[in-house]
């Protein structure tokens, strides 16, 4: 069952001037926003709640500079280096250069605040800080920084700045109420959203109903968000609501009247988010290109080139070889205890579906008692996934293979198909061949790369997304791929895998 957000209660933003300010006394298609209405305006709740947020990563990042100065001066420093009263001042300059950097604006246009996102502009940031009290050597430390000096505080600058402001985010979701978004488009869209607002665990925002973009009446999808008036009354209803975040799903409709919602959105002080169709298809990995002001965008081929293959490989290869050394004495302990637990072989092997359709044996801990396919047939009316074969609680699990399904360490043996060169760390979910042959439209491109022990079906949520929405996100992991979306992928497995919440 998707977990339950609390309800945020309707606060009071505005007051009786600025409702009067704000709603719009004619219809939509007709409004010609007054100068006393700024675009781009903000509510007084959601403006003071992004200055506290600002606030508090800069908090942040001015103690990781305190700690980074601390940790390479005491630390890493010579008896003869001592520091100067200036090396203080210089600690603020990292807020500064984050503030060019745009590190502090981003989180109010965003609804997934994620650190993780951060990570590359974080290190050019900290690289940029440490070289400017570097050069100012003298002015700083008595005795100069050396080398050990210099690569502590960059170090430590990238892992407290990460670790510090995911804090910071965490400690905000936990204490704020969730954003009240409301969602202009078609009832499909509304509920589509509605259920990944419910099910994700770093959102916070719910989707309190929807208004057609068509003036004809559209009623409510079945258990989705309620229709919440229509365009016509869309000042109203963001004001009766709370709206602080309206999302805009266009599909077909007109784009000039798309232009006309998102300003008259924006001037009535909440933040807009846009679903664009087109991305569905070309991923976020596109290039802006302008031509006399004409914005083009140049999309990326799909797949990988000869040199990013042999890139992924190589990081495959060490990545696989440098876990397999870590793991090998878990692994031996694991295989002990399924003999003792049960009897059948300790490896449970599948046929899967490689890259360009070529088939593979996946291996992994066996799970199961050993007639586990043969008893399938009679479980399938169990089953409790779309597209895909998934129980909460199979009957054919034994207790170790429980324990291991829970803990994911049943995936360990395919760092051996990862070295053999079958499978990746990151890629597409290699699918039994009963599963494939449901994989339609343009989406059987997938297959175009290595499947993966992981990819972004498992940090989405694993076996609880149908089987339509899986392969969409490794169509679109292909069309986006880059080397530090891998090391993305891989870090937010973790706490997936931690928190069990891929079961």
């Amino acid at each position: 069952m998707p977990k339950t957000k609390r309800e945020a209660p309707r606060s009071r933003r505005f007051s009786s001037a600025n409702r009067r300010r704000f709603v719009p006394r004619v219809p939509l298609r007709t409004i010609q926003l007054e100068p006393g209405i700024p675009e781009g305006g903000v509510g007084v709740d959601v403006a003071a709640r992004d200055r506290f947020r600002r606030r508090m990563l800069a908090l942040a990042d001015i103690a990781s500079a305190g700690i980074s100065v601390l940790v390479s001066v005491n630390l890493l420093g010579g008896p003869v280096e001592r520091p100067r009263l200036w090396l203080l001042a210089a600690i603020p300059l990292l807020v500064v250069v984050n503030k060019v950097a745009g590190l502090y604006d981003r989180d109010q246009h965003l609804l997934n605040q994620t650190t993780l996102d951060e990570a590359p502009a974080l290190f050019q940031t900290a690289t940029l800080f440490t070289l400017v009290v570097w050069l100012g050597n003298g002015a700083f430390m008595e005795g100069g920084f050396g080398q050990a000096e210099v690569l502590g505080m960059l170090v430590t600058l990238v892992l407290m700045s990460l670790l510090a402001r995911a804090a910071v985010r965490r400690t905000l979701r936990r204490a704020t109420t969730p954003d009240r978004c409301l969602l202009i488009g078609d009832p499909a869209s509304a509920e589509r959203l509605s259920q990944k607002l419910q099910r994700s665990a770093s959102l916070n925002a719910n989707l309190v109903g929807w208004v057609p973009l068509h003036q004809a009446p559209v009623p409510a999808a079945n258990g989705g968000p309620p229709v919440l008036g229509d365009l016509d009354r869309l000042g109203i209803t963001v004001i009766e609501h709370d709206v602080e975040r309206i999302v805009i799903a266009p599909g077909t409709a007109d784009p000039e009247e798309i232009l006309r919602v998102i300003k008259l959105v924006r001037a009535l002080g909440v933040r807009v988010s846009v679903l664009p169709r087109l991305f569905e298809a070309v991923g976020s990995s596109v290039e802006f290109d302008n031509i006399e002001g004409e914005v083009l965008l140049g999309v990326r081929s799909y797949g990988l080139s000869r040199s990013s293959r042999a890139l992924k490989r190589a990081m495959d290869v060490v990545g696989a070889t440098i876990a397999l050394v870590v793991v090998a004495p878990l692994m031996l302990a694991i295989a002990v205890v399924i003999k003792m637990d049960s009897r059948g072989p300790v490896f449970f092997r599948q046929r899967r579906i490689g890259i360009d359709g070529e088939e593979f044996e996946m291996l992994k801990f066996r799970t199961m008692v050993a007639c586990a396919e043969e008893e399938k047939k009679s479980l399938l009316e169990l089953n409790e996934a779309d597209g895909l074969f998934k129980i909460a609680n199979d009957p054919r699990l034994t207790g170790v293979g429980r324990w291991l399904r829970q803990t994911s360490l049943d995936e360990l043996p395919q760092l051996i198909n990862v070295l053999q060169g079958n499978m990746s760390l990151v890629g597409p979910r290699p699918l039994v061949p009963d599963e494939d042959v449901h994989v339609e439209g343009s989406h059987p491109r997938r297959l175009h790369l290595v499947p993966g022990m992981t990819g972004m079906w498992q940090i989405f949520g694993s076996s609880r997304i149908p089987l339509d929405e899986m392969v969409k996100l490794d169509y679109l992991y292909g069309a986006n791929w880059s080397l530090w979306l891998d090391i993305k992928v891989m870090l937010r497995t973790i706490p997936y895998v931690v928190g069990r919440r891929g079961i």
